[in-house]
């Protein structure tokens, strides 16, 4: 069996953090750190609380944490998540990516589409608005059109 056959399915890398966009790759790595735990949960809401508006932040945390829990219960199957210090972005990342991008820019049935790749098809519509609200909010935070790969994320293991 070759390496790549070994990879779970939604774990193979299709792209880098430092090509995607800021609230794709913010989307990544807040996602990957939420994944972790408590503490990760909190630098993710640090990060919001010292770069937005307080009223903002918390608005953004809240859709965010229901986006991500309800993705996570709605799964097809476990959404994969890679290592912290991995620069490369693997395909379940890249579909909740997409999805929050396209959900941001009023793209309602593309975004539709990516995250039925993750949650069941039912599932989409609710995602939808939570992840919209979620890319306003990061759209507000990108100063500049890239973000670095060098951005602290969690400590999950594909490769």
């Amino acid at each position: 069996m070759s390496a790549r056959q070994d990879i779970p399915r939604g774990g193979a890398p299709v792209g880098v953090l430092s090509e995607m966009t800021s609230v794709e790759a913010r989307s990544v790595i807040y996602l990957r750190l939420w994944c972790e735990g408590p503490d990760q949960q909190a630098e993710v809401w640090n990060n919001l609380a010292t770069t937005l508006p307080p009223h903002r932040a918390r608005k953004a945390l809240r859709a965010f944490e229901t986006l991500c829990d309800l993705c996570f219960r709605n799964a097809r199957r476990p959404m994969m998540r890679h290592d912290s210090k991995c620069s490369c972005v693997g395909g379940d990342e890249a579909c909740f990516a997409n999805f929050v991008a396209a959900a941001g820019s009023c793209e309602r049935e593309d975004a539709m589409l990516f995250i039925s790749n993750i949650v069941r098809p039912g599932a989409a519509p609710i995602l939808v608005q939570f992840a919209q609200e979620f890319a306003l909010a990061l759209h507000e935070m990108s100063a500049t059109p890239r973000i670095s790969s060098q951005i602290r994320s969690p400590a999950l293991t594909l490769h």
